[in-house]
């Protein structure tokens, strides 16, 4: 038994996490999760606030995924956006969005 060692909560989540994101099938098209946000207001202007090399990648994304779809094929394995490298780009911006917003609703809602 002294070879037993126990699993860790964030390892099981990690991988948990990675085989969620292979299935969700986004990655398959070259997409990056924050491709994929439903546009809300929020997210509407955080991507306008986006730099423009950053905002040209994410158009470059999109267009390429719809392009597949439409020809129903998707990216080479080797080119598919793997989960390690998937980062947030737009989670900052998104945050400070959605802070303006709930402090202007405080403000508003005080004044």
């Amino acid at each position: 038994m002294s070879g037993y060692v126990a699993r860790k909560g964030p390892l099981v989540f990690s991988n948990m996490g990675k085989w969620a994101y292979n299935l969700s099938g986004f990655n398959q098209y070259g997409l990056h999760r924050d491709d994929c946000l439903f546009e809300t207001e929020d997210v509407k202007e955080a991507v306008r606030r986006l730099p423009r090399k950053t905002y040209d990648e994410r158009n470059y994304r999109i267009m390429r995924a719809l392009h597949l779809s439409m020809t129903k094929t998707i990216l080479p394995k080797e080119q598919w956006t793997k989960y390690e490298e998937d980062e947030k780009y737009l989670e900052p911006y998104l945050n400070e969005v959605v802070r303006e917003r709930e402090e202007r609703e405080e403000w508003v809602k005080n004044h």
